[in-house]
C-alpha cells in the first residue's frame, strides 16, 4: 500500500489537454473547406485516439511507500503499452543531473549497476515532498533538485492556448458559415 501518491499537476493536464483540443479540433472544419481529400471522418476519429492516448498518459502517477518509488498509470493505458515502473529505494545509489535539449534540467535516479536510470516525476502536485521523501529514504542530497517548469510557465502556456481556441472558434465558423467552403452551393 502506497504511503503517498503523486499525481501530474491538474494545471498542466488541462493545459495540455486544452492545447491538444486547440491545435487538432480545427483540422476536420479545413479539410472540409479546402476540400481535402482526407475524410473529415477520419480527422475525428484520429483526433479522438489521439486525445485518449494524450489522457492516459497525464493520468500517471507516483506511489512511495518505506520500501520503493512506482511511477505507474491506469490499467487500460498498461494494456497500451505505457508500462511505468518501480525502483527499491534501497537500489537507489545517486541522483544525475541531465539537461534536456531545452536547456532545463531533469533528474535521474541510478542503480549501483548503472544499467537504468529512472526519471525523477518532476511535473506532480507536492513535489517539494516527493524530494524530500527521495531525502528521507535515500540519504542523497536533494537541495539543489528544482522543479523542471514553474506553474508561471503553464499559467502562460494556458493564456496562450485560450486565445488560440478563440482563433480556432473563428476560423471553424467561418468555415461553416461560408457556404462556398463547406460545398454548399
Amino acid at each position: 500500500m502506497p504511503l503517498d501518491t503523486f499525481r501530474i499537476s491538474p494545471l498542466i493536464r488541462i493545459t495540455l489537454l486544452l492545447l491538444y483540443v486547440a491545435l487538432t479540433v480545427p483540422l476536420p472544419f479545413l479539410a472540409i473547406a479546402t476540400q481535402t481529400p482526407i475524410s473529415p471522418t477520419l480527422f475525428w476519429g484520429g483526433i479522438a485516439i489521439g486525445f485518449g492516448i494524450l489522457y492516459g498518459v497525464l493520468c500517471e502517477r507516483v506511489e512511495v511507500d518505506e520500501q520503493e518509488i512506482r511511477v505507474t498509470y491506469p490499467a487500460w493505458v498498461r494494456a497500451l503499452g505505457r508500462r511505468g515502473w518501480s525502483l527499491p529505494w534501497a537500489r537507489v545509489c545517486d541522483l544525475q543531473m541531465r539537461t534536456t535539449g531545452q536547456g532545463g534540467l531533469v533528474y535521474y535516479f541510478v542503480t549501483p549497476e548503472r544499467d537504468r536510470a529512472y526519471l525523477l516525476p518532476m511535473r506532480v502536485v507536492g513535489f517539494a515532498r516527493l524530494v524530500q521523501v527521495v531525502t528521507e529514504r535515500t540519504g542523497l542530497d536533494t537541495s539543489d533538485v528544482r522543479p523542471l517548469a514553474q506553474p508561471w510557465m503553464y499559467l502562460i502556456l494556458l493564456g496562450v492556448t485560450v486565445v488560440l481556441m478563440l482563433v480556432d472558434g473563428w476560423v471553424v465558423w467561418t468555415a461553416i458559415a461560408s457556404p462556398g467552403l463547406m460545398g454548399v452551393a
